[in-house]
């Protein structure tokens, strides 16, 4: 009920154009599952067990009907999104668009950061989401601080990885 009232008032800012709908039960809503979900992201690979937990808590899962825009390219961020079900369409420039399905995600710089949305995203078929605010993700890395560091380990990793994996592409257009 403190989710809503506080979307209602506008303190936690959910800009889904076809209005989204909190799930209570079913696929993703119990804590376990929210769980299950949370492990199968690149950002929270290396978190504990207890730190998903904790994660976890946090999170929200929504039903978003078809053709809803859920976010839109240069508008402020403040949500990561998790694709339970469903699958959304990514766009990044009127000629460049990808689709995205159960289990990826999208939204998680701005989750870190609050900067601008680079793509817009449109639920291509309903989509049940597993939502996490930035205040109450900022709020979380005060009360668990162990997790900034299993986050900031994780992003390491994956910017090492993106740069190897940007040299071998590179190398292999020259020839080299």
């Amino acid at each position: 009920m403190e989710l809503i009232s506080r979307m209602l008032d506008g303190s936690i800012p959910y800009h889904f154009e076809g209005g989204p709908e909190p799930v209570r039960s079913g696929p993703g809503a119990r804590q376990e599952d929210r769980i299950d979900h949370l492990k199968r992201v690149a950002l929270f690979q290396e978190c504990s067990r207890r730190q998903l937990k904790s994660v976890a808590r946090i999170a929200r899962v929504f039903q978003v009907s078809a053709d809803t825009v859920i976010t839109r390219a240069g508008a402020a961020g403040d949500e990561f999104f998790l694709i339970i079900d469903g699958s959304v369409r990514v766009q990044v420039s009127p000629d460049k668009e990808a689709t995205l399905g159960p289990g990826a995600f999208f939204g998680e710089m701005s989750l870190l950061d609050g900067g601008p949305r680079s793509a817009t995203v449109l639920a291509a078929t309903p989509v049940r989401l597993l939502v996490i605010t930035r205040p109450h993700f900022a709020d979380l890395l005060q009360e668990v601080p162990g997790l900034t560091h299993t986050l900031l380990v994780t992003l390491s990793r994956r910017v090492r990885e993106a740069e190897e994996r940007e040299q071998r592409l590179a190398s292999a257009s020259t020839g080299l």
